[in-house]
Parts: C-alpha cells; sequence; structure tokens
C-alpha cells in the first residue's frame, strides 16, 4: 500500500501585498528618502510661510491665485521630490540593488508596478497634507488682504489636491526615466531638458499649433492642476489631469516595455 504525502507549501510565496510591503520597506529605509520628502516638505511650508508673511494689499501679487501664492514652493518641491522617483529605479540600477530585487520577482513587472504604486501613495499623501497645512498656515497672515480665502471657496480644495496629484504624477513620469534609462545622472538630465527646457524653447516657434501643444506639456498642465481660479494661456483642469496622466503612464509603459526585454 503506498502512502501519499500532501505536497508542503513553499514557506515564501511571491504576492502582490509582500512585493509591495517589499519596496515600501526600501522606500523607507534608505537615507535619501527622508531628506527629499522632508526637504520637500520644507521648501513649500517654508516658502508659503514667507509669502505669507510678507504679503501686502495692492502689491504685484495681488492678481496670483490665492492657492498659488500659497504653494509657490511646490516649484522647489518638484525637483526633490523627481530626484527621488529617479533615485527609486536607477539608483537601484546604480548599485546593483535591482538584481536582487528582479531575481526575488522574476516577473519583472510586479516590481515597477509596486515600486510606482508605493511611491505614488507617499508622496499624494505627504504632499498633499503638506499644501492643507501650507495654505491654512499662509491663511493665518493673508485673512486681512485682498488674497484671504478659505477651504470653502470655489475651486481650493480642487487645487488643493490637484497641487498634490500633480507632484506625484511629475514624480512619476520621473521614476518611469530612471526605469527607462537605467542611469540617475541620465534620467536627471532628460528630466532637465525634455520636460523643463524643451517647453521654453519650443515657445519661441511662432506658430500657434506650439503654442496649444505646449499646453499639455507636463510643467504646464501641472501649473494647471494647482491653480482655483482658470490661468491664462493654460487649459482646464481636468485635460491637464488627463494630459499629465498620459504623460506619467506612456513613460511608466515605455519603461515596462524596456524591462520585460532587456537584460539587467
Amino acid at each position: 500500500m503506498t502512502t501519499t504525502h500532501p505536497t508542503a507549501s513553499p514557506p515564501y510565496r511571491i504576492t502582490p501585498p509582500r512585493i509591495l510591503h517589499a519596496e515600501w520597506h526600501k522606500l523607507r529605509s534608505l537615507r535619501s528618502t527622508w531628506i527629499t520628502v522632508v526637504s520637500a516638505v520644507v521648501m513649500v511650508l517654508g516658502v508659503g510661510l514667507t509669502m505669507g508673511a510678507t504679503y501686502t494689499s495692492g502689491g504685484g501679487d495681488s492678481d496670483v491665485d490665492t492657492v498659488v501664492l500659497s504653494l509657490y514652493g511646490s516649484m522647489l518641491a518638484q525637483i526633490f521630490l523627481v530626484v527621488l522617483g529617479i533615485l527609486m529605479t536607477a539608483g537601484e540600477y546604480s548599485t546593483g540593488m535591482i538584481r536582487s530585487s528582479l531575481t526575488a520577482v522574476p516577473a519583472r513587472l510586479p516590481v515597477l508596478w509596486a515600486k510606482a504604486v508605493v511611491f505614488a501613495a507617499t508622496v499624494f499623501t505627504v504632499m498633499l497634507t503638506t499644501s492643507v497645512v501650507t495654505f491654512a498656515a499662509a491663511q493665518a497672515f493673508l485673512h486681512d488682504t485682498d488674497q484671504a480665502a478659505s477651504f470653502t471657496d470655489p475651486g481650493v480644495l480642487r487645487a488643493l489636491v490637484g497641487n498634490a496629484g500633480a507632484l506625484t504624477l511629475m514624480g512619476l513620469l520621473a521614476l518611469g526615466l530612471g526605469a527607462l534609462l537605467r542611469s540617475v545622472p541620465g534620467a536627471i538630465g532628460a528630466f532637465i531638458g525634455g520636460v523643463m527646457i524643451m517647453p521654453e524653447i519650443l515657445g519661441m516657434l511662432p506658430y500657434d499649433v506650439v503654442e496649444r501643444a505646449i499646453m499639455y506639456f507636463p510643467t504646464q498642465a501641472a501649473g494647471a492642476l494647482g491653480s482655483a481660479t482658470p490661468i491664462p494661456g493654460t487649459i482646464s483642469p481636468g485635460p491637464a489631469l488627463l494630459a499629465l496622466t498620459l504623460w506619467a503612464g506612456v513613460t511608466l509603459a515605455a519603461a515596462a516595455l524596456t524591462l520585460k526585454r532587456r537584460d539587467v
């Protein structure tokens, strides 16, 4: 009589929650993560408080949107979040850590998706909290000026959420560039040249179609998302969100294709 024994299940299984947990552990255990995130928060909060404390009614910034005025520091914070996104992918290639990650997850693509999800959730949560706190703190100085506003005013909450979403999507675009180019300096250079400088150069061309197309570039779309009132020369928040999502999505898709086809 033959006795059959049940097949023992492996002690560890590769599951999406475990991959997400691994990527979250890597993100929060790196010193560079804390440096870049704290720097981004300090920039938004510090500039917001400075703008609020030094603002006087009727000055040169009186026509600036209230949310934009309070969150001027987001433009500087974006630089730190872009670097964080690039380090999260290209940084692993520079250290060789990517070999261990892909050995543990042979399917490869779940690693990239997990990085994107962990990055997006972390950055959006932190920057939304920072945006809300900064706006409230700035209004403590602006309450008796022509820039006085509240969370219940039309477009304010949407702009605060939009600002956090724009910073998150810009970071995801950078994360995708890092995974695509596999080089920290290369990805930073590509972001600066392709995302920040190229629209300025194209804007010098005397063609209406080019001027219209530039409105859908990442930096221009991001600016439209963070304003409570329409900004002249920009698209509305809906198309801006769609455009920025597509930029990040296409970059991540290209990175996924490269990751699937190329050796580490």
